[in-house]
């Protein structure tokens, strides 16, 4: 299983933070034609556009692309949220709504995707 990106989008919109985790090595390039054929799913009058959101302090939105085979996703957003209030929100020099540039909050959210991807789940104590 793989967990591919992690966003973290402010709720005016911004992107504020992006962390590639698994970047697949290409072997060949691949060119598209334009327009490209999209298929948008409708559910319940709303279009689905993406995979593990889940809302946050004050409209902040945290953002996870992973394999649809990966478990433990729900665990996996409400620990970057924890490590977004450790780390980001109680740093003194961080603004709201501002780029997280923090290197703690970097290490936090790279062991966690590790242990994710190899645990599969996380449970209370992680």
């Amino acid at each position: 299983m793989a967990i591919f990106s992690v966003y973290v989008v402010n709720k005016a919109g911004g992107l504020i933070y992006q962390y590639d985790n698994y970047v697949p090595r290409a072997e060949a390039e691949k060119t598209f034609s334009f327009p490209l054929d999209l298929v948008l799913k409708v559910h319940d009058e709303k279009v689905v556009v993406s995979f593990g959101q889940r809302d946050g302090i004050r409209g902040i939105k945290f953002i996870v692309l992973a394999d649809p085979r990966q478990s433990g996703i729900d665990g996996l957003l409400r620990k970057i949220y924890e490590i977004y209030s450790d780390f980001a929100l109680k740093n003194p020099f961080y603004s709201l709504e501002m780029p997280i540039r923090c290197e703690l909050f970097d290490q936090n959210l790279k062991s966690s995707l590790e242990i994710a991807e190899k645990a599969g789940t996380f449970g209370p104590g992680s």
